[in-house]
């Protein structure tokens, strides 16, 4: 008996065919789809557009939960008051005034698009109360945490710290695990510390107060301190004053660290408008009363180079530098040539007449630039600070005034104790007559000694220019202050400005927080008289034949 084999019709192979096919566009569909509960970016972007403060708070966590390339953009217009949304129609753009103030240029906020003009009428901002504000802001904080850049994640992290909802904990506790710079990490571990430190359990809380540990943060001191008298259970009270007594000796610390930088700071500032006295009065005995003004014409030649090359204020200074030297230089020359080489061995005569010529330098600086400041714009490279941690930082400019400084100090000790030059002013210093027998011109060596400070001193005016008014009486501030540094550290002694100048520095702002400005100035005054008393040659008197010279 044969078995029976089973036909099928053409009839039936098409219908299962057709089964297969519309099963197979079935699960591509499904496997292609979105899933159900994800809108897409434009639906969330058009969810801003409500009356309802907690329907917007509830987009811009959903715009924030995307990690959409636009949601950043969106948030930030939104909190600059740049985000609007259309009469006709309710798309959400961003708005651009033109130049007439009744066009607005519009583009979509979800895609990019440009959507024309529209009259003022037709758009209306997406208002945003302080709440919704602090929403946005931990929103974008939250989102720019995922920028490859440190200094981008370190200001988003910052900007938690005191502001974070049980919401966005969640989302900063899991970027704390992945984050491996250490700034960075600092400032997230004191915002979830800060946020963790509102939970009831005082365990809980007190090991908040152990990721605190050590933050230099305004807000996490202000929450220890009230943690420490106010928190119910007695050891996060006892934890809170523990760390607090931690942080505060780390910030005297700093304090100190700080103290020390503005103290270094204005020393070099003496220092640099000192040393060209130290030529001057130190080496060549003229008491020259006009050496402010010379730093003045320094500072006044910045201003001028800048007015010359406005497009390149990065590049002014290092044009400026070489220009001063020169011109402040020509002046000392003139007048050493015109006046100062008639007076040599008659101090008070020459006092007099460098007083004279000050009081003529001033006038004809009024006479071209007039009686009023001028402005002399800082280089974007020398503005802002370097930020050590939340409670110290170095500001680039006076930073980079000391470096100056320091590297003039020994281009100049190179320039006497190593050059041509250097070795016929010493010589003409030390011994005039014997100089002049081994054939060394002391007439042009006393010019190009005095050229030589008043160069130093036109330098020390390019920088001053980046710390203070550019005026005709620039240089009086700092005249005596120069005279203080030069016989503090002992005339004739480059090794003695330096470190009579940084002295003076800091003395005075260790003196200032306790006395105030002006009576620091004071003590200071009667400090070194007593110095000078005991000491009348200064920290580094001159030795051997410079000293009988």
């Amino acid at each position: 008996m044969s078995k029976e084999i089973p036909i099928t019709s053409p009839h039936g192979r098409r219908a299962g065919a057709e089964s297969l096919a519309g099963l197979l566009i079935l699960l591509l569909g499904l496997l292609l789809a979105p899933p159900a509960h994800a809108a897409p970016f434009s639906d969330q972007v058009q969810a801003l557009h409500t009356s309802s403060s907690a329907d917007k708070a509830a987009a811009v966590k959903a715009l924030g939960a995307t990690g959409h390339p636009r949601a950043q953009k969106v948030l930030q217009a939104m909190l600059d008051g740049r985000l609007f949304h259309q009469v006709d129609g309710g798309t959400v753009v961003f708005a651009e005034k033109g130049g007439d103030g009744y066009q607005y240029r519009l583009t979509d906020a979800a895609t990019g698009s440009d959507l024309g003009t529209a009259e003022r009428w037709g758009v209306r901002r997406v208002k945003i109360n302080n709440r919704l504000r602090s929403e946005v802001r931990q929103t974008l904080a939250a989102l720019r945490l995922q920028n490859p850049e440190p200094e981008a994640r370190l200001t988003a992290a910052e900007d938690l710290i005191g502001e974070l909802d049980p919401d966005n904990t969640a989302l900063v506790e899991r970027r704390l695990t992945e984050e491996s710079d250490p700034a960075v990490r600092a400032a997230l571990e004191a915002a979830v510390g800060l946020a963790r430190l509102d939970r009831e359990d005082p365990q809980a809380r007190a090991g908040a107060i152990a990721l605190l540990d050590g933050s230099l943060y305004a807000p996490v001191r202000s929450r220890l301190e009230t943690l420490a008298e106010e928190d119910p259970a007695p050891e996060v009270r006892k934890e809170a004053a523990a760390m607090l007594d931690g942080i505060h000796t780390r910030l005297a610390f700093f304090d100190g660290a700080e103290t020390l930088f503005f103290g270094l700071s204005l020393g070099s500032v003496l220092m640099l408008a000192a040393m060209g006295l130290a030529i001057t009065f130190g080496v060549m005995g003229v008491i020259n009363m006009a050496h402010g003004e010379l730093i003045m014409i320094g500072a006044y030649t910045t201003y001028v180079v800048q007015q010359l090359m406005p497009g390149h204020i990065g590049w002014s200074l290092a044009v400026a530098i070489p220009a001063a030297f020169l011109v402040s230089g020509a002046f000392g020359v003139a007048m050493e040539r015109s006046v100062i080489r008639f007076l040599y061995g008659r101090p008070l005569e020459t006092l007099l007449a460098t007083f004279g010529i000050s009081l003529i330098l001033q006038q004809l600086v009024r006479s071209v630039f007039t009686a009023l400041n001028r402005p002399v714009e800082t280089p974007a490279w020398m503005s802002g600070s370097l930020q050590i941690n939340p409670a110290f930082s170095l500001t680039f400019n006076r930073l980079y005034i000391l470096i100056f400084a320091l590297a003039v100090f020994f281009a100049l000790l190179l320039v006497l104790k190593r050059t041509s030059l250097g070795l016929k002013i010493r010589a003409v210093t030390q011994n005039r007559q014997m100089a002049r027998a081994l054939g060394v011109r002391s007439n042009w060596v006393d010019a190009l000694t005095f050229g030589l400070g008043s160069g130093i001193a036109g330098v020390a005016g390019v920088a001053l220019s980046q710390l203070t008014n550019v005026g005709p009486n620039l240089g009086q501030a700092y005249i005596v202050d120069s005279f203080l540094v030069v016989v503090l550290g002992g005339v004739g002694n480059l090794w003695g400005t330096l470190v009579g100048g940084l002295s003076l520095g800091v003395i005075n702002k260790l003196l200032e927080p306790m006395a105030g400005a002006v009576l620091a100035k004071v003590l200071l005054l009667g400090l070194i008289i007593l110095f000078i008393q005991r000491r009348p040659r200064g920290l580094f008197p001159q030795r051997g034949r410079a000293a009988e010279g």
